[in-house]
Protein backbone atom coordinates (compact mmCIF):
# COMPACT_ATOMS: atom_id res chain seq x y z
CA UNK A 1 0.00 0.00 0.00
CA UNK A 2 0.84 3.20 -1.17
CA UNK A 3 1.88 6.10 1.30
CA UNK A 4 0.78 9.75 0.93
CA UNK A 5 1.51 12.38 2.98
CA UNK A 6 -1.24 15.51 2.99
CA UNK A 7 -0.39 19.02 4.52
CA UNK A 8 -3.33 21.05 4.77
CA UNK A 9 -4.68 23.52 7.73
CA UNK A 10 -8.52 23.79 6.52
CA UNK A 11 -9.73 20.60 8.37
CA UNK A 12 -12.66 19.86 6.16
CA UNK A 13 -10.39 19.84 3.08
CA UNK A 14 -7.87 17.46 4.82
CA UNK A 15 -10.24 15.32 6.12
CA UNK A 16 -12.29 15.35 2.92
CA UNK A 17 -9.23 14.96 0.69
CA UNK A 18 -8.19 12.46 2.85
CA UNK A 19 -11.22 10.16 3.06
CA UNK A 20 -10.72 10.49 -1.27
CA UNK A 21 -7.27 9.01 -1.13
CA UNK A 22 -8.25 6.24 2.05
CA UNK A 23 -10.79 4.92 -0.04
CA UNK A 24 -8.46 4.36 -3.16
CA UNK A 25 -6.63 2.12 -1.08
CA UNK A 26 -3.73 4.51 -0.17
CA UNK A 27 -1.74 5.09 3.76
CA UNK A 28 -2.97 8.43 4.24
CA UNK A 29 -1.10 10.16 6.85
CA UNK A 30 -1.79 13.70 7.79
CA UNK A 31 -0.61 17.19 8.81
CA UNK A 32 -2.35 20.53 10.03
CA UNK A 33 0.38 22.93 9.30
CA UNK A 34 3.91 23.16 7.04
CA UNK A 35 5.88 22.35 10.41
CA UNK A 36 4.01 19.18 11.14
CA UNK A 37 3.87 17.87 7.57
CA UNK A 38 8.32 17.97 7.70
CA UNK A 39 8.36 16.10 10.93
CA UNK A 40 5.78 13.68 9.32
CA UNK A 41 7.53 13.35 6.61
CA UNK A 42 11.24 12.69 8.09
CA UNK A 43 9.72 9.65 10.02
CA UNK A 44 7.39 8.28 7.67
CA UNK A 45 9.17 8.70 4.42
CA UNK A 46 6.01 8.53 2.34
CA UNK A 47 5.74 7.78 -1.22
CA UNK A 48 4.29 11.06 -2.18
CA UNK A 49 3.12 14.26 -0.41
CA UNK A 50 0.29 16.49 -1.33
CA UNK A 51 0.70 20.05 0.57
CA UNK A 52 -1.40 23.15 0.19
CA UNK A 53 0.62 26.61 -0.09
CA UNK A 54 -1.37 29.13 1.69
CA UNK A 55 -0.73 28.00 5.45
CA UNK A 56 0.53 29.62 8.68
CA UNK A 57 3.30 29.24 10.60
CA UNK A 58 4.79 27.77 7.44
CA UNK A 59 4.04 27.47 3.91
CA UNK A 60 3.75 25.15 1.05
CA UNK A 61 6.84 26.51 -0.51
CA UNK A 62 9.28 26.79 3.08
CA UNK A 63 8.02 22.81 2.95
CA UNK A 64 9.24 22.07 -0.48
CA UNK A 65 12.17 23.79 0.05
CA UNK A 66 13.28 22.33 3.48
CA UNK A 67 12.39 18.86 2.30
CA UNK A 68 14.05 19.24 -0.86
CA UNK A 69 17.77 20.00 1.33
CA UNK A 70 17.28 16.99 3.29
CA UNK A 71 18.49 13.51 1.39
CA UNK A 72 15.49 11.28 2.70
CA UNK A 73 13.38 13.20 1.69
CA UNK A 74 14.64 15.00 -1.75
CA UNK A 75 12.97 12.41 -4.62
CA UNK A 76 9.98 11.98 -2.58
CA UNK A 77 7.04 13.83 -5.28
CA UNK A 78 5.37 16.42 -4.71
CA UNK A 79 2.17 18.11 -5.32
CA UNK A 80 0.71 21.66 -4.42
CA UNK A 81 -2.74 21.70 -3.64
CA UNK A 82 -3.95 25.42 -3.88
CA UNK A 83 -6.96 27.98 -4.86
CA UNK A 84 -3.96 30.11 -6.32
CA UNK A 85 -3.95 29.95 -9.92
CA UNK A 86 -1.85 32.46 -11.23
CA UNK A 87 0.82 32.02 -13.59
CA UNK A 88 3.26 33.15 -10.83
CA UNK A 89 2.40 31.29 -8.47
CA UNK A 90 2.89 28.34 -10.18
CA UNK A 91 5.92 29.13 -11.87
CA UNK A 92 7.13 29.53 -8.65
CA UNK A 93 6.11 26.36 -7.00
CA UNK A 94 7.91 24.34 -9.92
CA UNK A 95 10.95 26.23 -10.33
CA UNK A 96 11.21 25.18 -6.37
CA UNK A 97 10.91 21.61 -7.73
CA UNK A 98 7.58 20.44 -7.50
CA UNK A 99 6.03 17.64 -9.74
CA UNK A 100 2.49 18.91 -10.26
CA UNK A 101 -0.29 21.47 -9.53
CA UNK A 102 -3.69 20.67 -8.31
CA UNK A 103 -6.50 23.48 -7.74
CA UNK A 104 -9.25 24.00 -5.25
CA UNK A 105 -11.91 23.41 -5.89
CA UNK A 106 -11.20 19.67 -7.61
CA UNK A 107 -12.85 16.58 -7.76
CA UNK A 108 -12.40 12.94 -7.20
CA UNK A 109 -10.74 12.09 -10.46
CA UNK A 110 -8.39 15.11 -10.66
CA UNK A 111 -6.89 13.92 -7.32
CA UNK A 112 -6.63 10.82 -7.97
CA UNK A 113 -5.44 10.95 -11.81
CA UNK A 114 -2.39 12.97 -10.35
CA UNK A 115 -1.89 11.19 -7.82
CA UNK A 116 -1.54 7.83 -10.04
CA UNK A 117 0.04 9.69 -12.57
CA UNK A 118 2.89 10.61 -10.14
CA UNK A 119 3.24 7.06 -8.51
CA UNK A 120 3.88 5.67 -11.31
CA UNK A 121 6.57 7.87 -12.64
CA UNK A 122 8.31 7.12 -9.93
CA UNK A 123 7.52 3.42 -9.67
CA UNK A 124 8.96 3.84 -13.07
CA UNK A 125 11.94 5.55 -12.14
CA UNK A 126 13.25 2.86 -9.66
CA UNK A 127 13.18 0.28 -11.63
CA UNK A 128 16.96 -1.30 -12.25
CA UNK A 129 17.71 -1.63 -15.38
CA UNK A 130 20.20 -4.64 -16.38
CA UNK A 131 23.52 -3.91 -18.00
CA UNK A 132 23.42 -4.69 -21.54
CA UNK A 133 21.57 -3.46 -24.81
CA UNK A 134 17.96 -4.29 -23.48
CA UNK A 135 18.37 -2.61 -20.41
CA UNK A 136 19.94 0.45 -22.02
CA UNK A 137 16.58 0.24 -24.45
CA UNK A 138 14.22 -0.47 -21.94
CA UNK A 139 15.74 2.55 -19.81
CA UNK A 140 15.65 5.11 -22.86
CA UNK A 141 11.62 3.65 -23.56
CA UNK A 142 10.77 4.86 -19.92
CA UNK A 143 12.41 8.01 -20.25
CA UNK A 144 10.61 8.67 -23.33
CA UNK A 145 7.67 8.38 -21.42
CA UNK A 146 8.51 10.46 -17.95
CA UNK A 147 9.74 13.35 -20.36
CA UNK A 148 7.59 13.34 -23.00
CA UNK A 149 10.24 12.84 -25.62
CA UNK A 150 9.01 10.34 -28.11
CA UNK A 151 11.95 11.48 -30.64
CA UNK A 152 14.17 10.98 -27.37
CA UNK A 153 17.82 9.04 -28.64
CA UNK A 154 16.31 7.94 -31.71
CA UNK A 155 19.06 8.72 -33.80
CA UNK A 156 21.36 6.52 -31.63
CA UNK A 157 22.89 4.24 -33.43
CA UNK A 158 24.70 0.36 -33.09
CA UNK A 159 27.76 0.74 -34.98
CA UNK A 160 30.47 -2.09 -35.56
CA UNK A 161 33.95 -1.37 -34.85
CA UNK A 162 36.62 -4.04 -36.43
CA UNK A 163 39.51 -5.16 -34.04
CA UNK A 164 42.36 -2.17 -33.88
CA UNK A 165 39.85 0.19 -34.75
CA UNK A 166 39.77 3.86 -33.61
CA UNK A 167 36.83 4.95 -32.09
CA UNK A 168 37.83 8.65 -31.23
CA UNK A 169 41.03 10.13 -30.76
CA UNK A 170 42.55 12.37 -28.23
CA UNK A 171 41.90 16.03 -28.80
CA UNK A 172 38.54 15.58 -30.98
CA UNK A 173 35.35 17.11 -29.81
CA UNK A 174 33.07 14.95 -27.86
CA UNK A 175 29.99 14.03 -29.74
CA UNK A 176 28.72 11.24 -28.78
CA UNK A 177 28.34 8.86 -25.50
CA UNK A 178 29.15 5.45 -26.33
CA UNK A 179 27.77 1.84 -24.76
CA UNK A 180 29.36 -1.36 -25.55
CA UNK A 181 26.83 -3.97 -26.51
CA UNK A 182 29.46 -6.83 -27.48
CA UNK A 183 33.05 -6.78 -27.48
CA UNK A 184 35.97 -4.89 -25.53
CA UNK A 185 37.47 -1.51 -25.82
CA UNK A 186 40.26 0.22 -24.48
CA UNK A 187 40.91 3.87 -23.24
CA UNK A 188 44.31 5.34 -23.92
CA UNK A 189 46.73 7.94 -23.57
CA UNK A 190 49.98 8.24 -25.80
CA UNK A 191 52.76 10.81 -24.30
CA UNK A 192 55.22 12.87 -25.70
CA UNK A 193 57.77 9.85 -26.72
CA UNK A 194 54.78 8.47 -28.22
CA UNK A 195 54.15 6.02 -25.39
CA UNK A 196 50.71 4.45 -24.63
CA UNK A 197 49.50 4.06 -21.36
CA UNK A 198 46.14 2.22 -21.19
CA UNK A 199 43.31 4.28 -19.26
CA UNK A 200 40.61 1.80 -19.32
CA UNK A 201 38.96 -1.15 -20.13
CA UNK A 202 35.21 -1.98 -20.93
CA UNK A 203 33.16 -4.37 -21.69
CA UNK A 204 29.21 -5.45 -22.59
CA UNK A 205 27.24 -2.85 -20.09
CA UNK A 206 29.89 -0.17 -19.95
CA UNK A 207 29.44 3.01 -20.86
CA UNK A 208 32.23 5.81 -22.10
CA UNK A 209 33.41 8.75 -23.70
CA UNK A 210 31.31 10.71 -21.16
CA UNK A 211 33.47 12.85 -19.35
CA UNK A 212 34.72 14.85 -22.18
CA UNK A 213 31.22 16.00 -22.65
CA UNK A 214 30.76 16.48 -19.07
CA UNK A 215 33.81 19.05 -18.97
CA UNK A 216 32.35 20.18 -22.15
CA UNK A 217 36.08 19.76 -22.99
CA UNK A 218 37.69 18.06 -25.99
CA UNK A 219 38.83 14.18 -25.42
CA UNK A 220 42.07 13.70 -23.12
CA UNK A 221 42.45 9.70 -24.34
CA UNK A 222 41.77 7.76 -27.50
CA UNK A 223 39.63 4.52 -27.39
CA UNK A 224 40.00 2.06 -29.68
CA UNK A 225 38.02 -1.46 -30.40
CA UNK A 226 40.32 -4.23 -28.18
CA UNK A 227 38.34 -6.89 -30.43
CA UNK A 228 35.63 -7.39 -32.68
CA UNK A 229 32.76 -4.85 -31.09
CA UNK A 230 29.50 -3.51 -31.02
CA UNK A 231 28.75 0.25 -30.06
CA UNK A 232 25.61 2.12 -29.27
CA UNK A 233 26.50 5.46 -30.06
CA UNK A 234 24.18 8.15 -28.27
CA UNK A 235 24.16 11.80 -29.79
CA UNK A 236 25.36 14.13 -27.39
CA UNK A 237 22.18 16.56 -27.20
CA UNK A 238 20.61 13.62 -26.12
CA UNK A 239 22.51 12.47 -23.34
CA UNK A 240 22.35 15.93 -21.65
CA UNK A 241 18.65 15.81 -21.60
CA UNK A 242 19.04 12.20 -20.06
CA UNK A 243 21.08 13.72 -17.48
CA UNK A 244 19.68 17.20 -16.92
CA UNK A 245 15.65 16.38 -18.10
CA UNK A 246 14.45 15.17 -14.74
CA UNK A 247 15.54 14.72 -11.32
CA UNK A 248 14.63 10.77 -11.23
CA UNK A 249 15.82 10.37 -14.68
CA UNK A 250 19.09 12.14 -13.88
CA UNK A 251 19.92 10.08 -11.00
CA UNK A 252 19.14 6.60 -12.10
CA UNK A 253 20.97 7.66 -15.15
CA UNK A 254 23.95 8.69 -13.19
CA UNK A 255 24.27 5.12 -11.44
CA UNK A 256 24.35 3.53 -14.34
CA UNK A 257 27.18 5.68 -15.93
CA UNK A 258 29.12 6.54 -12.62
CA UNK A 259 30.37 2.20 -11.98
CA UNK A 260 33.72 2.99 -13.76
CA UNK A 261 34.40 5.94 -11.84
CA UNK A 262 35.63 4.21 -8.66
CA UNK A 263 37.72 1.34 -10.90
CA UNK A 264 39.36 4.71 -12.37
CA UNK A 265 40.25 6.58 -9.21
CA UNK A 266 42.04 3.23 -7.80
CA UNK A 267 43.96 2.50 -10.95
CA UNK A 268 45.46 5.78 -10.82
CA UNK A 269 46.26 5.26 -7.16
CA UNK A 270 47.44 2.11 -7.75
CA UNK A 271 49.88 3.50 -10.37
CA UNK A 272 51.20 6.36 -8.18
CA UNK A 273 52.04 3.38 -4.86
CA UNK A 274 51.62 0.16 -6.19
CA UNK A 275 54.85 -2.15 -7.19
CA UNK A 276 54.50 -3.43 -10.79
CA UNK A 277 54.49 -6.79 -9.36
CA UNK A 278 51.10 -5.61 -7.89
CA UNK A 279 49.99 -3.16 -10.68
CA UNK A 280 50.84 -6.61 -13.65
CA UNK A 281 48.73 -8.93 -11.13
CA UNK A 282 45.86 -6.19 -10.95
CA UNK A 283 46.27 -5.87 -15.08
CA UNK A 284 45.74 -9.47 -15.35
CA UNK A 285 42.69 -9.87 -12.83
CA UNK A 286 41.22 -6.98 -14.93
CA UNK A 287 41.20 -8.88 -18.63
CA UNK A 288 40.19 -12.27 -16.81
CA UNK A 289 37.36 -11.19 -15.95
CA UNK A 290 37.24 -9.03 -18.90
CA UNK A 291 37.21 -12.19 -21.27
CA UNK A 292 35.16 -14.40 -18.03
CA UNK A 293 37.91 -17.08 -19.01
CA UNK A 294 40.52 -18.39 -17.78
CA UNK A 295 42.78 -17.80 -20.75
CA UNK A 296 44.25 -14.08 -21.04
CA UNK A 297 45.39 -13.28 -24.86
CA UNK A 298 46.95 -9.95 -24.89
CA UNK A 299 50.16 -8.68 -26.08
CA UNK A 300 53.14 -7.71 -23.77
CA UNK A 301 53.25 -3.94 -25.02
CA UNK A 302 49.47 -3.91 -24.30
CA UNK A 303 49.93 -5.36 -20.74
CA UNK A 304 52.53 -2.90 -20.16
CA UNK A 305 51.28 0.02 -20.76
CA UNK A 306 48.24 -1.58 -18.55
CA UNK A 307 50.56 -1.69 -15.94
CA UNK A 308 52.12 1.57 -16.45
CA UNK A 309 55.77 0.33 -17.11
CA UNK A 310 58.19 -1.11 -19.89
CA UNK A 311 57.47 -4.12 -21.41
CA UNK A 312 60.95 -6.18 -20.43
CA UNK A 313 59.48 -5.13 -16.34
CA UNK A 314 55.97 -6.84 -17.13
CA UNK A 315 57.87 -10.13 -18.53
CA UNK A 316 60.15 -10.39 -15.82
CA UNK A 317 56.94 -10.43 -13.47
CA UNK A 318 55.32 -12.38 -15.79
CA UNK A 319 58.26 -15.39 -15.29
CA UNK A 320 58.04 -15.00 -11.75
CA UNK A 321 54.13 -15.99 -11.89
CA UNK A 322 54.90 -18.65 -13.50
CA UNK A 323 57.36 -20.14 -11.71
CA UNK A 324 55.13 -19.52 -8.67
CA UNK A 325 52.31 -21.97 -10.59
CA UNK A 326 49.93 -18.74 -10.37
CA UNK A 327 49.66 -19.13 -14.46
CA UNK A 328 50.70 -20.68 -17.29
CA UNK A 329 52.43 -19.13 -20.81
CA UNK A 330 51.63 -20.75 -23.90
CA UNK A 331 53.41 -18.64 -26.71
CA UNK A 332 51.55 -15.45 -26.56
CA UNK A 333 48.16 -17.05 -24.52
CA UNK A 334 48.20 -16.68 -20.40
CA UNK A 335 46.31 -18.93 -18.77
CA UNK A 336 45.35 -17.58 -15.09
CA UNK A 337 45.27 -20.82 -12.89
CA UNK A 338 45.35 -19.30 -9.98
CA UNK A 339 43.12 -15.68 -9.55
CA UNK A 340 42.87 -16.03 -5.78
CA UNK A 341 46.96 -15.86 -5.65
CA UNK A 342 46.54 -12.52 -7.73
CA UNK A 343 44.38 -11.27 -5.51
CA UNK A 344 46.80 -11.54 -2.69
CA UNK A 345 49.71 -9.95 -4.84
CA UNK A 346 47.45 -6.93 -5.03
CA UNK A 347 46.58 -7.05 -1.46
CA UNK A 348 49.33 -7.96 -0.24
CA UNK A 349 52.26 -8.02 -2.52
CA UNK A 350 52.61 -12.21 -0.99
CA UNK A 351 51.79 -14.91 -3.14
CA UNK A 352 54.44 -17.58 -2.47
CA UNK A 353 53.58 -20.56 -0.42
Amino acid sequence: MKKILLIEDNPDVRENTAEILSLANYDVHTAENGKVGIELASKEKPDLIICDIMMPELDGYGVLHILSKKPETASIPFIFLTAKTEKADIRKGMTLGADDYLTKPFDDTDLLNAVEARLNKISLLKKQYAADASGLDQFIEDAQRVLNLNDLAKDRKVKTYKKKTGIYMEGELPNNLYFVKSGNVKSFRTNADGKELIISLYKEGDFFGYEAILENNNYGESAMALEDSELTVIPRHDFLTLLHGHPEISRTFVSMLCKKIAEKEAQLLNLAYNSVRQRTAEALLKIHTLKEKDVVSISRDDLAKMVGTASESVIRVLSDFREEGIISIDGGKINVLHPHKLEQVVKWNVARG
